[in-house]
């Protein structure tokens, strides 16, 4: 079984990762933007019993309305709890080179700029995700 072991930049929080994501994707959304101060977040989902927090203790942050957990002492953002389905949202920049590898884009209809590449990229969420086979076309 996979395992990653990863950390904050500072090094004050430890993270185990078990196991294969469920789905990495890119997120648009305007919370992700507002929360990161960013276009767009990578993000790897798992479920939540596979990201075990080893060492610290993640202070939650929200911004609008997801629950981000992050270290106090260096900000690092570590993942936000998806509790409705039982995943945690990590944040992809934590895993090492070459883990992160995007099936789609989710939340175009609030993207900054268009994203040009070579994955779908859904106005809101894919069907299996509770939402619509609706795409924007950049």
């Amino acid at each position: 079984m996979t395992t990653i072991d990863a950390n904050c930049r500072c090094g004050a929080i430890a993270l185990k990762i078990t196991g294969k994501p469920v789905v990495q994707l890119y997120c648009h959304c305007d919370d992700c933007q507002a929360a990161h101060g960013a276009a767009y977040v990578l993000s790897a989902i798992y479920p939540a019993s596979a990201v075990e927090v080893e060492r610290g203790k993640p202070t939650p942050m929200v911004v609008k309305a997801t629950e981000r957990m992050r270290c106090e002492d260096c900000g690092t953002y570590l993942f936000s709890e998806i509790a409705r389905v039982g995943m945690r949202s990590v944040s992809a920049y934590l895993l090492p080179k070459g883990e992160f590898n995007p099936q789609f884009h989710v939340q175009c209809q609030h993207a900054v700029l268009p994203v040009v590449d070579n994955l779908p990229h859904y106005k809101g969420f894919p069907a299996s995700f509770g939402g619509v086979e609706e795409f924007v076309d950049w």
